[in-house]
């Protein structure tokens, strides 16, 4: 009788876990989107700067990162959702920082634009990766592999906009990657 109480409590616990796991993991995911799209109306009200933007890019590159690694082994501890909270919240305060800041951007330039054009690509992807997330088709070893594609993706990002320049040839290798990233985005969600 204490063995069967004993395997009902622990199979309960387990039921009420997993959601909470998966909750998170959405969260962290819908926060990344949402990021993104604040970077992307900093640049078209101008209050980013391309290099501002750069290295916002390079920020998010970071959290993407630690969401990887956090959810690589397809659990997600409390200390590994905590600093991916610090770091999200790091994040959130850097763009609150460079869009207030004095320097400011021209959202007509073609760098602009193209910088843009990338943001909120950025901002579809990880809106596709919470919502794939969030509906169960995503679980959390597929949302790493994810994650991990957007971290290279938001680095070279960081890298064509450090010089405050995004060029042709820059943009036209950070849509390669992008296309990439969106056809594993599908091929996850739909396997």
């Amino acid at each position: 009788m204490i063995r069967t109480t004993t395997l009902w409590a622990w199979v309960c616990a387990a039921a009420l876990a997993t959601p909470a796991l998966a909750q998170t993991a959405t969260t962290e995911a819908a926060r990344d989107a949402a990021q993104q799209q604040r970077i992307e109306g900093g640049l078209q009200s101008g209050a980013l700067s391309t290099r501002e933007a750069g290295r916002l890019e390079r920020e998010q590159a970071g959290v993407a990162h630690l969401q990887a690694h956090a959810n690589a082994d397809g659990t997600l501890t409390s200390a590994e959702s905590a600093r991916i909270k610090a770091a999200q919240d790091r994040a959130s305060r850097s763009i609150a920082t460079q869009k207030h800041d004095a320097r400011t951007g021209n959202p007509a330039s073609a760098s602009s634009r193209r910088m843009q054009a990338d943001v909120a690509r950025n901002r579809n992807q990880q809106a596709r990766i919470a919502q794939g997330t969030k509906s169960g088709s995503l679980d959390s070893t597929e949302m790493a592999t994810l994650e991990r594609a957007q971290s290279r993706t938001d680095r070279a990002e960081a890298r064509a906009a450090s010089d405050g320049h995004v060029g042709a040839v820059g943009q036209a290798r950070i849509q390669g990657r992008d296309d990439v990233q969106s056809a594993r985005i599908h091929k996850h969600k739909h396997d």
